[in-house]
């Protein structure tokens, strides 16, 4: 299988749960750090607020500008949107489902989770964000090359 055959295929929840029942499945086999639960579950609960926050809210600015929210057609786009969350970062979603994965990470409170998310990254990066900005490089020219200036693609 040609790795191109991946691009936009995935839905990024699809592949952020996979990489959680790979993280729990990891977790399952190795001994975990022995942090308390309730400490643990405290700081995992925030970081997913968080992460949650981040998602909901480039969902919602999606919503408002009345473009397409589907990550497998990017070509779909009928705006840019570049306010809200997305003067913060390109992928507000995809940030959100990564802080999820971090939240998950602790609370697993196992070392050998925390390769989980830049698993995700890595993925994410590849086979969704390239051909998405390809997408949106056609489609909206010298105004998504200013933005990628102005903004992050993360952090």
């Amino acid at each position: 299988m040609k790795l191109r055959t991946l691009e936009l295929r995935i839905p990024p929840p699809v592949v952020a749960v996979f990489v959680a029942v790979l993280m729990w499945g990891v977790s399952r086999a190795t001994p975990s750090w022995g942090v308390p639960i309730l400490a643990r579950t405290g700081v995992a609960l925030l970081i997913a607020a968080f992460g949650v926050a981040f998602s909901v809210a480039g969902f919602i600015a999606f919503r408002h500008a009345k473009t397409t929210i589907n990550p497998r057609t990017p070509e779909a786009a009928s705006s840019l949107v570049s306010s809200g969350v997305y003067r913060i970062t390109r992928n507000p979603m995809y940030v959100g489902l990564l802080f999820v994965l971090l939240a998950w990470a602790v609370f697993l409170s196992l070392g050998w989770a925390l390769v989980g998310p830049p698993v995700f990254v890595a993925y994410i990066q590849l086979f969704q964000i390239t051909p998405e900005e390809k997408a949106l490089s056609a489609l909206f020219g010298t105004e998504y090359s200013a933005y990628k200036v102005r903004v992050r693609r993360w952090l």
